[in-house]
């Protein structure tokens, strides 16, 4: 397998901060390994996430991951995915997997993610 077919891409909001934020940290715990992943910005690319199969107002909602093998997870599947490549994250991607701890990480999730979408004009 080539390097790039090893390369997931992350379907990001680069026009929230804090996602911006959380891009860097991850890239600065994930260390050599970062370079294993492709950031990709969806500001202004409706018809390109539509063409993959990715609802825009989705990707603005939840977190987008394709992994290696061409298949695209959501939402807290995608956090799992993108923490287990990393040493230092591989636990806490365990513990949001967990039956009892998902489902109200979930929830809360959500409701962040809307409330920072409204409060930005952007819902």
């Amino acid at each position: 397998m080539n390097e790039e077919k090893k390369k997931i891409i992350v379907y990001y909001d680069g026009a929230c901060p804090s996602c911006v934020k959380d891009r860097e940290n991850y890239e600065k715990l994930a260390g050599k390994r970062a370079g294993e992943v492709c950031w990709f910005d969806i500001t202004g690319q409706d018809a390109h996430l539509r063409d993959i199969g990715i609802d825009p107002h989705k990707a603005l909602s939840e977190l987008h991951v394709r992994d290696e093998h061409e298949q695209i997870v959501s939402e807290l599947d995608a956090y799992i995915l993108l923490m287990s490549r990393v040493s230092l994250l591989k636990p806490l991607a365990w513990l949001i997997g967990l039956p009892v701890i998902r489902p109200v990480l979930s929830s809360l999730y959500h409701r962040m993610v809307q409330r920072r979408l409204k409060r930005t004009g952007r819902l």
